[in-house]
């Protein structure tokens, strides 16, 4: 018998309950500059095995189905529900369709409205949707002219799963050229830590293109881009002028 929506919910809520105690929650606040609505929470290990633990009831279901019952659980709008539904929808990457990134986007629009949900989504649904199918990329790069800060922050972070499979990184760079000069350090963070994802893979690459645009690039994006380069090379990227 297939799991409704509700009984999905009144099982996740149990677990919450049976799992809220002083020990395992955590103050989110000081991780975050925005303020937020809630801003102690269950410790993220422990949401991870309450997902791991309530998956088992929904991996029978077909992909679209665990993908519609998603879409029930983030509608509560409670954030313990959008990290469940987040890690669901990453679980059955594996049977993704190409429409799928219509719904991503929708998830990204409704219900994203910190840098941790935007990352968790980007990373793991979009970014796998996206490695499976490039074309996706014009979706995304749509995204960085939004006045939305998390889908301009979703236009590069989305880039991370493909750029570390070695792929896409004219496209990383495209990006990058949209949102160099963008004044929300958290789009800059963004932008930077995507181009520091592409530096395991070309290393090379990304230090011709930090030197080609440092004088312009906010310190904050250039911090973060160069960050697990050489010594040598950071003092050099560093360098004014």
């Amino acid at each position: 018998m297939k799991p409704t929506c509700n009984a999905i919910l009144n099982e996740l809520r149990r677990q919450i309950a049976e799992n809220d105690k002083p020990e395992n929650r955590s103050n989110y606040q000081r991780f975050h500059k925005e303020k937020l609505k809630d801003p102690e929470g269950l410790k993220t290990p422990i949401l991870r095995k309450i997902s791991n633990r309530c998956f088992k009831d929904v991996k029978p279901l077909t992909v679209s189905d665990v993908l519609k019952l998603c879409d029930g659980i983030l509608a509560t709008r409670d954030r313990y529900m959008r990290f469940f539904a987040f890690d669901w929808a990453l679980k059955v990457k594996n049977g993704y369709v190409v429409k799928d990134i219509n719904l991503f986007e929708v998830w990204l629009k409704k219900y994203v409205d910190n840098w941790g949900s935007c990352d968790h989504l980007c990373t793991g649904a979009i970014g796998c949707h996206v490695l499976q199918f490039p074309d996706d990329v014009r979706r995304t790069m749509k995204w960085t002219r939004s006045k939305n800060r998390w889908l301009r922050r979703a236009s590069a972070v989305s880039l991370i799963v493909p750029v570390r499979q070695r792929e896409l990184l004219n496209e990383v760079f495209a990006t990058a050229d949209i949102l160099l000069m963008d004044d929300d350090d958290l789009v800059q963070k963004g932008y930077g830590w995507m181009l520091k994802e592409a530096t395991h893979e070309f290393p090379d690459e990304v230090f011709a293109y930090v030197m080609k645009h440092k004088d312009r690039m906010p310190r904050t994006a250039l911090r973060y881009a160069i960050e697990k380069l050489p010594a040598d090379i950071r003092k050099k990227a560093m360098k004014k002028g």
